[in-house]
């Protein structure tokens, strides 16, 4: 492995998901900005909704999500009734119905049981309108996915399950907490595909504890011998000062910052001999897979479940932590339980935190989506757009002109393209664009 590609993975950088970015969401947007934006949707506007469910049987020591561990029916019982009446409230706010995406989130949603998923999908349904065309996602716990579950699924016209695969071998396995045989994703698989939900996606990691160049690469065969349409390939993010369960990783057996880029590299060539499209920054799928046609046409998109297809008016958020985003700016659910049922309760959004987009953030915002899921971007067209002159971003010109030293970035003009080479460290391409992390920045996970 080069000095220049080591040196530039252990640099830090957002993921990217949002601009600006969740750090840099002010307490200032509340409910009254939520309740505003909702109200200025056109009624033919098309909406996606993200459910949140921050519930799962046991907590991965790996885990970066925003969930808790629960053994008891109560919490699940009353989180639903509080979803229910979260939907109602949207409702109420907007005149827009029409739905062209759901996502469910965790946590693991699947946790909700039958019914009570059942139940929730029915008011969904009873506010707004769904039709042949809406992807409807889940995440699934494979472990916890049995035939009644996705039986149920497949009845509330779930079209899409992506499964927590992360890795195959048991000693990564036992190291991480999780232990999840092959069988019992092969057997998660085969109930999906009976039911009619054939759209199957897989998350894998590389860069977990005691995880070699080999078993990535063994995860990355075997994952794709059970020919899932699309699999997400994430490094892990080591934050234990901000997700302390993660303290219960050894950190001496964590794999160093060239381990970490030749596990990316070996299942990013295991996945392409098997067929598999590299899509994006962390994406892989069939060439017919939507997601792969979009790439390849420039017309992808990226928000907080990742790379998509999506491209609805406004993203409504349902559920503790949720993120929402409307063309105004973005909005964040309580992060507390109890805050968040309180204020549904009360008939208040749950809304504590956000950011109102300025005429840069929209135009910075569209820079960066470009790059991350094109790696081409012309900045001085888009700020053009934008109502700037040409030369509005090139403060960024420093920082591209030191990657294009390390041969990340080609530049012409004020059109970037990230190089093969530097396709991994595209976030740091980005992140040269990103006003917010130059005055006021943010701890955040290795580019790689």
């Amino acid at each position: 492995m080069d000095p220049a590609s080591l040196a530039l993975a252990e640099r830090s950088a957002p993921r990217y998901t949002s601009y600006p970015t969740a750090p840099h969401f002010s307490k200032s947007i509340g409910d009254a900005e939520t309740r505003a934006w909702l109200a200025s949707l056109d009624l033919g506007a098309s909406l996606s909704l993200y459910f949140h469910v921050p519930f799962c049987t046991a907590i991965c020591a790996y885990c970066g999500c925003h969930t808790k561990a629960v053994r008891q029916d109560a919490p699940l019982q009353s989180y639903a009734q509080t979803l229910k009446r979260e939907i109602a409230l949207t409702a109420q706010a907007t005149g827009a119905r029409r739905v062209t995406s759901i996502h469910w989130g965790g946590g693991t949603p699947g946790i909700l049981g039958p019914s009570r998923f059942a139940e929730i999908v029915s008011v969904v349904r009873d506010h707004f309108e769904l039709s042949a065309e809406t992807e409807h996602a889940i995440e699934l716990d494979p472990r916890i996915l049995d035939a009644k579950l996705v039986e149920a699924l497949a009845a509330a016209g779930v079209t899409r399950a992506s499964l927590g695969v992360q890795d195959l071998n048991a000693h990564v396995q036992e190291a991480s907490g999780r232990i999840q045989p092959y069988e019992t994703v092969a057997r998660a698989v085969g109930l999906l595909r009976d039911a009619g939900i054939t759209a199957v996606n897989f998350d894998l990691m590389y860069g977990l504890p005691k995880q070699r160049v080999e078993d990535a690469a063994r995860t990355a065969s075997l994952a794709a011998s059970l020919e899932p349409q699309r699999l997400a390939v994430f490094g892990y993010a080591h934050v234990p000062w901000f997700k302390s369960h993660q303290k219960l990783i050894d950190a001496a057996a964590l794999p160093g910052v060239g381990e970490r880029l030749a596990q990316a590299a070996a299942v990013r060539a295991a996945l392409e001999a098997e067929g598999y499209e590299a899509i994006g920054l962390d994406h892989f799928g069939r060439p017919d897979d939507p997601l792969a046609i979009a790439a390849r046409e420039k017309r992808m998109r990226r928000n907080f479940q990742g790379y998509t297809i999506d491209a609805a008016d406004a993203l409504l958020p349902f559920g503790v932590s949720s993120i929402g985003r409307f063309t105004q700016g973005y909005v964040g659910n309580a992060t507390d339980l109890a805050g968040w049922r309180r204020a549904i309760e009360a008939g208040r959004f749950a809304t504590t935190r956000g950011v109102a987009l300025t005429r840069e953030d929209a135009a910075r915002a569209e820079l960066i989506e470009r790059l991350m899921c094109d790696f081409d971007v012309d900045y001085g067209a888009i700020a053009g757009r934008h109502g700037y002159a040409e030369d509005a971003f090139d403060s960024a010109q420093a920082s591209l002109d030191a990657l294009a030293k390390d041969g990340v970035v080609d530049i012409e003009g004020r059109r970037v393209v990230v190089t093969e080479r530097g396709k991994p460290f595209v976030r740091l391409v980005a992140a040269a664009f990103d006003a917010y992390l130059q005055t006021s920045p943010a701890r955040h996970s290795s580019a790689v």
